[in-house]
């Protein structure tokens, strides 16, 4: 600790990095100080350099740094393992980016040791604090929805030229993989582990080709939920839609910070994530008198920083880790069944 804030070292200085992780961060300056960056190759022609960061392409310089606390894996996924497992073994904490690991008993090995260690480890799954569904949330927390009965998800694009260009199959390069580990994590997150789960995962181009659509449905009760994902759909399903026995919640439009980080509009402007009235989503229903409602609804901010704000509770305030390693193993476990009949 330096001040009272976590040090920071990242592995990776990609995309990942430079859009999903260093924007949020350097948001909470009074919580986190990033000292590091390691890199196989240190560049800045396609992402600049933070000036009061390091960055260096020694790895030990980074993992022997007795000031650093916590170092965020941020590399492809095959090299996760290999990266996590150094970095606790170097008595650090750890943030793994998505897909945690390419299976499940590397995942549990992975938590093992960070428990025998005493040490933080966690999947950075920021979509949890996406707007939308912090929004499907807020509805039907409010009760307004009755009982509910059915929720679906849609991840969709028109991308063909994708899984055109994949002539071979990788379960660890699935499309389930790379998209279930957002959506599923956000089904775990709030519903819990379901009592049944239905796969539908398919590779549309033919046998040996990259799966490129999934629909899996998770049963909670009488609760149905459909997560739903296909790299062609010309014209995209809302992002969510939920059913109760009082009424409906629909929204089309999807969290917006992706859309600005592309953009390069960064969390310091005051309108960044932020929804329009054009993109809120729309609730129906019935109230307990009987009468009937149509009511746009104000989409509740989203933010990923609220990750590390969850890291910084758990490591310095003592309070529960907030992505738990349970769910994490869960949703690779799912994610493994999902592609093991693809070939």
């Amino acid at each position: 600790m330096k001040d009272n804030k976590i040090v920071v070292g990242y592995i990776g200085n990609g995309k990942s990095v430079n859009r999903y992780h260093l924007p949020f961060i350097l948001q909470r300056k009074n919580k986190f100080f990033v000292k590091t960056i390691f890199d196989i190759k240190v560049r800045h022609d396609v992402w600049e350099k933070v000036e009061e960061i390091h960055y260096t392409e020694d790895l030990d310089e980074l993992l022997n740094d007795s000031e650093i606390d916590l170092v965020v894996v941020n590399t492809g996924h095959h090299l996760h393992y290999t990266y996590a497992k150094k970095v606790l073994e170097a008595n650090k904490h750890c943030l793994c980016e998505k897909p945690f690991m390419e299976n499940s008993q590397q995942a549990k090995e992975i938590f093992a040791l960070a428990k025998e260690k005493g040490l933080y480890c966690s999947a950075y799954q920021n979509r949890r604090y996406d707007s939308d569904f912090l929004t499907v949330q807020k509805v039907i927390e409010s009760g307004k929805l009755g009982d509910l009965l059915e929720l679906e998800m849609h991840y969709d694009y028109y991308r063909p030229e994708f899984p055109e260009s994949v002539d071979y199959f990788d379960p660890a390069l699935s499309y389930l993989y790379g998209h279930g580990c957002h959506t599923l994590d956000q089904v775990i997150s709030y519903f819990g582990k379901p009592d049944d789960i239905h796969y539908d995962v398919r590779q549309l181009l033919g046998t040996g080709r990259m799966n490129d659509y999934f629909d899996i449905d998770l049963y909670y009760g009488t609760l149905k939920v459909s997560v739903k994902s296909s790299y062609f759909r010309v014209k995209a399903r809302p992002s969510f839609v939920v059913y109760g026995k009082k009424g409906m919640f629909e929204k089309y439009s999807k969290d917006r910070q992706e859309e600005h980080l592309k953009l390069f509009h960064m969390p310091t402007n005051s309108d960044f994530g932020k929804d329009l009235p054009e993109h809120y989503g729309t609730l129906t229903y019935y109230d307990d008198e009987g009468i009937y409602h149509e009511e746009k609804v104000p989409t509740v901010d989203g933010d990923y920083a609220r990750v590390y704000d969850g890291i910084y509770d758990c490591i310095v305030n003592g309070k529960e880790q907030v992505i738990q390693p349970w769910q994490t193993i869960l949703q690779i476990e799912m994610l493994e069944t999902g592609v093991g009949g693809l070939k």
